[in-house]
């Protein structure tokens, strides 16, 4: 039977060719992350990784994540490069607070349209926080989606697995009354709660007010200071372990102080925070003034400044901030661990 209509892929809205052009691209970001454990080149069905030797129970650890809405923002500012960091933080940053090294990531790209510069843009983003965290990036996916997103749209998520000895698991049934919170100061927003910003900045009605130079920002603008990228903390938290009785760690992502600190404390404790310790970003401030929203709620969804808390006995605070700093962090005490249920006071 004969058909007079002809065919194709490319008319269907996916150009194989541009997803050929993307890999090349991106070939010379890939090779930065190379590390020992690696086995092959990107471009075969599945990512070879070898395990390293010495552990006596490996354990593997994994996190899946994504960057959620701040993906709008990168779309919106036209700026790829550094979303792809959020995308390897928010999934290191989980696997490091069991204690784990990362091995190695993977990425997943949708779009509306394989643009190959703007796909290698990104995954450059995703070389370079696979560089700041030790892992290697081992394989991805970009996948088109003409129909399904408009061709200028994507979204982008990671895959992270990381390793460590069975007996340095991080166990908080060690924690005790008067071990003390240490904050790890964040970057920003990180990659949680741009819902709510895209509403109190009006960003989808009125993006142009995104480029103004803010005076309470430091003279930065929103946009600027909203695509930030998230703060990896892996390498000075891989370094704190090796010479600190680290209790337990929390990655503060959505869900802020309230949801993500009792997650590392066991029951029968709680961490008491003193919010005046706290050394609040100026672009909280923003966010709560602009919307009107109680402190309550700002705690209870951004991270407020602090991206990550160690908890370490009391003896060893001092040891603790000195390695932390010495590793570039800027760190300082938010509080204790007292007898309760609660999980976490804010007072």
């Amino acid at each position: 039977m004969n058909n007079s209509r002809s065919e194709s892929y490319a008319a269907a809205g996916v150009d194989i060719t541009a997803g050929y052009k993307a890999v090349e691209l991106m070939k010379k970001h890939i090779a930065r992350t190379k590390n020992e454990g690696c086995l092959d080149d990107v471009g075969g069905f599945g990512g070879c990784f070898g395990l390293p030797l010495g552990l006596e129970e490996p354990v593997l650890v994994s996190g899946t994540d994504g960057c959620g809405t701040k993906v709008k923002m990168a779309i919106l500012m036209d700026k790829h490069d550094t979303i792809g960091i959020d995308a390897v933080a928010m999934c290191v940053n989980d696997i490091i607070c069991c204690g784990a090294k990362p091995l190695f990531f993977l990425d997943y790209i949708a779009c509306g349209k394989n643009i190959p510069e703007k796909i290698a843009a990104i995954v450059g983003g995703v070389a370079e926080g696979c560089v700041q965290s030790g892992a290697a990036l081992i394989g991805g996916e970009t996948a088109e989606h003409p129909g399904m997103m408009p061709a200028e749209e994507y979204d982008l998520a990671g895959f992270a697995v990381g390793i460590v000895d069975k007996k340095k698991i991080l166990d908080n049934t060690r924690m005790a009354e008067g071990d003390v919170v240490i904050a790890l100061a964040s970057t920003g927003v990180h990659s949680n709660g741009f819902s709510l910003c895209r509403k109190v900045f009006d960003i989808d009605k009125n993006p142009d007010s995104l480029y103004v130079p803010c005076e309470k920002l430091g003279g930065k603008s929103i946009a600027e200071t909203l695509l930030t990228p998230t703060k990896i903390y892996v390498k000075s938290i891989l370094s704190l372990l090796e010479q600190v009785d680290v209790k337990g760690i929390s990655h503060i992502t959505g869900g802020g102080f309230y949801e993500n600190i009792p997650r590392s404390i066991p029951k029968g404790l709680t961490a008491k925070i003193d919010k005046s310790a706290v050394k609040v970003l100026p672009i909280f401030d923003l966010i709560a003034e602009v919307g009107n929203i109680p402190e309550r709620d700002m705690y209870n969804t951004y991270n407020m400044g602090v991206g990550m808390s160690v908890v370490v006995p009391a003896t060893e605070v001092d040891k603790a901030l000195e390695i932390l700093r010495a590793n570039g962090e800027t760190a300082y005490v938010i509080g204790e661990i007292v007898k309760g249920d609660e999980g976490v006071i804010l007072c």
